[in-house]
């Protein structure tokens, strides 16, 4: 008989601030990513703290009082983890683990932590110790004493080398081993993206968990890990697709975050080439999410970072099948009614006159919705871009409804 798989999770608490630029509600937002991202982890939230201050303490990032207030409550509840939403400096992360007795970590390194989980390939795997290793740099502090020319006494006199500049010595040449490593990589993809040919190429954008694995599998028939945690796919998956007769190239890429590391954006770069060298995005956005506008917004930005914002995207707004408008009472005259309690039929009139009737789509990848519109969308943009490139071939791929299923 097969045991059970008991799964321990840590004991954790996040911990936030409101400031000028970050209300209430958009902390509540924040934290309640944090606390998903936790999970992915392998934590369990059992207390979030906030504080309003004008700007974070440089030394503790929250102010002495709150301080005193989590340290009590993780000593009481024995929690090992505690997680700030924002990026710690360093001076902050070594004072709050000189308050604070246990395990500190920031936004930064949780999303790490996750990603070092998840590579699977060599290259994912450089990837990721590249930027932990970017990110350690700044935050070695001398644990240790036993190279320290500050000693004194016989045999300890001249000149020495601490054990904090060794640790950084043997840090940056790991970086430098790495940043060569990946440039090794990244000249065998290109030669590898470089033997594909002149097919058109389709790339899956969007935030993390948005349902790009599911797409990528219910259009290209390929087997795509799937799971309803952050970060699933980090290495970009490319298949070739045949729709009615016309044949392409999708990619799924890694998802995006909100306040994504600096560090990952730089070391993942390669990754997001297939982006950049796409002919076609598609836009996935995870409609049933109460802050879809918020991701939208944070990918277009990302996008922009890797000069990617002017391709042709066709945005395709899937789980219409679990979104549900917040309900509204029109008797009611304390409650303004507001985009969250909008219809479906709403938001297709709103973002159908944003970016153009054939540039937004409605379905449900799991249920396959709607898909019959989805294959015929994209039929068509990838014939659009083909017949320019090749214009002889125009005979060869008909409109979608006289074109021949060759699946």
């Amino acid at each position: 008989m097969l045991e059970k798989e008991k799964i321990n999770f840590e004991k954790t608490v996040v911990v936030g601030i409101v400031t000028k630029e970050q209300d209430e509600s958009k902390l509540n937002e924040y934290l309640d990513e944090l606390e998903f991202l936790t999970y992915t982890a392998g934590g369990e939230v059992i207390k979030r703290f906030w504080q309003k201050l004008e700007k974070p303490n440089p030394k503790t990032f929250v102010g002495t009082g709150k301080m005193e207030e989590i340290n009590l409550y993780i000593k009481e509840n024995k929690v090992s983890t505690v997680i700030f939403d924002d990026e710690l400096s360093p001076a902050q992360q070594k004072n709050i683990t000189k308050i604070l007795d246990c395990k500190v970590l920031d936004r930064t390194n949780l999303i790490l932590d996750i990603f070092a989980q998840r590579a699977e390939t060599s290259y994912a795997r450089t990837q990721v110790e590249l930027a932990q290793c970017q990110y350690l740099l700044p935050r070695l502090s001398g644990m240790w004493t036993h190279l320290e020319r500050q000693r004194g006494g016989i045999g300890m006199r001249g000149p020495g080398e601490t054990e904090i500049e060794t640790d950084r010595r043997i840090v940056r040449d790991r970086i430098a081993l790495l940043k060569d490593k990946i440039k090794t990589i990244d000249k065998q993809m290109s030669v590898q993206r470089g033997n594909r040919g002149a097919m058109v190429r389709v790339a899956l954008v969007g935030y993390t968990n948005v349902g790009k694995s599911t797409l990528m599998n219910a259009v290209g028939k390929s087997d795509v890990f799937v799971e309803n945690k952050l970060f699933a796919t980090l290495d970009t998956t490319v298949r070739k697709v045949v729709i009615k007769n016309l044949p392409f190239l999708l990619s799924d890429t890694v998802g995006f975050i909100r306040k994504l590391p600096t560090q990952l954006v730089e070391s993942f770069k390669s990754t997001l080439d297939e982006v950049r060298e796409a002919d076609l995005l598609l836009h996935v956005v995870d409609i049933s999410h109460p802050d879809f506008e918020d991701h939208i917004a944070s990918v277009n930005q990302i996008l922009q970072d890797i000069k990617s914002a002017d391709k042709h995207t066709i945005m395709v707004f899937n789980k219409i099948d679990a979104y549900k408008p917040a309900q509204f009472d029109e008797d009611d005259l304390m409650i303004e009614r507001t985009s969250k309690h909008y219809s479906l039929e709403e938001w297709k009139a709103t973002w159908m006159s944003t970016v153009g009737e054939n540039n937004a789509l409605f379905i449900s990848a799991t249920n396959k919705e709607n898909f019959e519109e989805f294959r015929e969308k994209v039929y068509e943009a990838v014939r659009e871009i083909h017949v320019t490139r090749f214009p002889y071939n125009k005979f060869l791929y008909p409109d979608y409804k006289d074109a021949v299923d060759e699946e």
